[in-house]
């Protein structure tokens, strides 16, 4: 969603670079809510993009994104059922919250519009769009993992969901997983003749395009803007300050489908197993709050401040501090600059789509002496990044022996697994997802067109 400060992350991240190429319209929520029914789009331009925002009325964000989106949807497709909650006052306010989605952005688009949508908050807008009377393709492009029938049929309104991506021309996901997940969805539904072995998919007189669409990096740019920030005072201090340290570093969004109870844990493991390294690595963990009115997220900021706090009790020293763990965020910019700074990244969700903070690692490094990536083999970027040290982030111990291989490793290795991983990031990076996408959008309708993304 475009709200006018966009933090630093996957989505984010990679449309405002895709539109930036292409150009075009981002439509979405500014960010703001009201008492009162939503108004008019406020447009305004930014960076060669046309944004145009929207309100929401309170009650229905609550209901819609704290609730059915992120209290559901996230919890449900990322396999964590013990957090999922199910509401039919939830299920009618993101029915309605799509609807008003809808209804906006039709009046803004043209004749010869592709329309892109973004993410679960999103998935019935194609739907509604048709029913509007909408003709021109639609795309709609999955950041999150996609969850097997056997657990998508938990959630009450599962059909609904199937129908609902449909209506688009072309569904894109992050990895063959999450298209072999949707398949067995519309086999559930529809049967086994409904998918075609060229990736379409036949539903009565609707055919969809499914297929995977790993989304990249612009590497130049990362490897660019991480050189510069070495020489900016706030990464200066941060190097200083570890008085020639090694460095271990993980970017994570404070959620719990990242992992980071379990790489707290492990890094604790890693302390007692290898005590030769007590004094000589600081792990920095940055995680900014993350839908703080969601109780799984208060909750989880708890445990980790007490497996934190208990590590640095019991290890650290007047001259050290074992953790530093970070509530906040920092411009993408400085992000990168820590990552170059890093001898070693850690990525180690429980669940990912993809995970671009893993990719952003590798494009960050010195080619001449690069750190080592160590990630989980649950994240989509696993499927691409595979000379990274790959662990199973529930297994801490594997994963505290991952942090001293990491610190061992000689150079000419972790040179050569670097060259491996950004070969592979280079060749699918972020121009190619986006031209890959929209190339197949326009295939769907034989056509070129501007793009106009709902996100």
């Amino acid at each position: 969603m475009p709200r006018k400060s966009t933090a630093p992350g996957g989505l984010a991240v990679g449309i405002l670079n895709a539109l930036k190429r292409t150009g075009g319209l981002w439509f979405g929520w500014g960010g703001e809510t009201t008492q009162h029914e939503p108004g008019e789009p406020d447009i305004h331009i930014r960076a060669g993009v046309t944004y145009a925002t929207i309100e929401l009325r309170q009650v229905e964000y609550e209901l819609y994104y704290n609730g059915y989106a992120n209290n559901l949807l996230w919890p449900l497709f990322h396999y964590f059922l013990r957090d999922m909650r199910y509401s039919a006052e939830e299920r009618d306010a993101y029915e309605n919250v799509n609807r008003i989605f809808a209804q906006r952005l039709l009046p803004l688009l043209q004749p010869q519009d592709l329309v892109w949508v973004h993410d679960y908050h999103l998935i019935p807008l194609g739907r509604l769009l048709r029913e509007s009377g909408l003709r021109q393709p639609i795309g709609f492009f999955l950041h999150i993992p996609f969850p097997n029938i056997e657990m998508l049929r938990v959630l009450p309104a599962y059909a609904e969901l199937l129908r609902d991506l449909t209506h688009y021309d072309v569904v894109g996901f992050q990895t063959e997983n999450d298209l072999r997940a949707f398949h067995s969805g519309i086999e559930h539904l529809f049967g086994h003749e409904a998918i075609r072995a060229d990736n379409r998919i036949r539903v009565g007189d609707r055919l969809l395009h499914a297929d995977v669409f790993p989304i990249g990096v612009d590497v130049e740019a990362i490897q660019s803007q991480a050189t510069a920030a070495m020489q900016t005072d706030v990464v200066k201090r941060m190097v200083d300050s570890l008085m020639s340290r090694a460095l271990m570093v993980g970017v994570d969004r404070l959620d719990y489908s990242k992992g980071l109870v379990e790489r707290f844990n492990a890094y604790q493991q890693f302390l007692e197993t290898y005590p030769e390294n007590r004094g000589h690595i600081t792990y920095i963990q940055i995680a900014p709050l993350s839908r703080t009115d969601v109780r799984a997220y208060a909750n989880m900021r708890q445990a980790l401040e007490q497996v934190a706090g208990r590590t640095n009790g019991r290890f650290g020293d007047t001259d050290w501090t074992p953790i530093r763990y970070l509530n906040r965020n920092f411009p993408h910019t400085t992000l990168l600059g820590f990552l170059r700074a890093a001898n070693v990244g850690i990525v180690t969700p429980l669940r990912d789509g993809m995970n671009l903070v893993a990719k952003e690692f590798v494009a960050a490094q010195d080619p001449d002496n690069p750190g080592v990536l160590i990630l989980s083999t649950l994240a989509g970027a696993a499927r691409e990044l595979s000379t990274a040290l790959l662990v199973n982030p529930y297994d801490t111990r594997t994963v505290s022996h991952a942090m001293q291989a990491a610190l061992e490793m000689p150079l000419p290795e972790r040179r050569e697994r670097h060259t491996a991983m950004l070969e592979v990031l280079r060749r699918n990076d972020l121009s190619a997802w986006a031209r890959r996408f929209i190339d197949a959008l326009e295939q769907s309708a034989g056509m070129q067109a501007h793009v106009r993304v709902a996100g």
